[in-house]
């Protein structure tokens, strides 16, 4: 599975900005896909992700913010992030998971989000 995401950028804290990935390959067996998040000197954490049956999960921080939705096609997922917060700022990545008896974890490149005024 080959993970491809845009959007990303510099953007007044307050703005929005929106966040696609579309996955390649082998996607058949992919059942679920998501948001992870890397600020400087943290490490990793989840954002959002969405099941192949449409169920979404947040994190705190995010909830109420952002929105994790299917695209027209299914082997995409978007983010719209809302009320964005200088906290926000971090490489983004995307995240697909193949059930292949276990779940078999694949990632896109990061893409920068920079909240600052």
């Amino acid at each position: 599975v080959q993970l491809q995401a845009s959007g990303g950028g510099l953007v007044q804290p307050g703005g929005s900005l929106n966040l696609s990935c579309t996955a390649s390959g082998n996607i058949d067996s992919i059942v679920v896909m998501g948001w992870y998040r890397q600020a400087p000197g943290d490490q990793r954490e989840l954002v959002a992700t969405l099941t192949r049956g449409g169920v979404p999960t947040y994190s705190p921080p995010t909830e109420g913010r952002f929105t994790i939705s299917r695209g027209n096609a299914k082997n995409t997922v978007h983010l719209q992030m809302d009320s964005l917060e200088p906290e926000d700022t971090a490489v983004y990545y995307c995240n697909a998971a193949r059930d292949l008896g276990g779940l078999v974890s694949y990632w896109g490149r990061g893409t920068q989000v920079t909240v600052s005024s």
